[in-house]
């Protein structure tokens, strides 16, 4: 990891199916957030549609293919990786929560306050490639 990677939270997983909530920065995006109380911290989920195993099989090998991505965790549903910028190594932990036909999804950086929009913009990636893979 590089100069600015951090220490690893530890408020990482699924509780009770949830996953943790965004701090008050705005470098969290978050499904489980309440849209209307904090839209600013709210992402749609990914949705698995009617093959949610198949689904979960095709965001592995996405994040498999990325580059500066290392995947920590991968079972019962729940996976974890870190994502670290290519410079200075700022890692941001992203988690994915399997939940019937959507995956919730949570990305937050480690460090720092604002993330220029990153976290967002990986997870709004994430979903624009797992629709071109379902469409195939």
């Amino acid at each position: 990891m590089g100069l600015f990677s951090g220490g690893r939270p530890g408020n990482l997983g699924a509780v009770n199916g949830m996953l943790a909530r965004c701090k008050t920065s705005p470098n969290c995006v978050s499904s489980q957030t309440d849209r209307q109380q904090d839209p600013g911290h709210y992402i749609e989920p990914l949705q698995a549609g009617s093959d949610p195993l198949r689904t979960w099989s095709a965001l592995r090998r996405l994040l498999d293919d990325m580059s500066r991505v290392n995947v920590v965790s991968d079972r019962d549903g729940y996976l974890y990786a870190e994502f670290s910028t290519p410079l200075m190594g700022f890692v941001d932990d992203v988690e994915f929560l399997q939940a019937g036909e959507v995956i919730h999804v949570r990305s937050a950086s480690r460090m720092g306050r604002s993330d220029f929009g990153v976290n967002r913009a990986r997870i709004e990636a994430i979903r624009t490639q797992l629709a071109a893979m379902a469409s195939k």
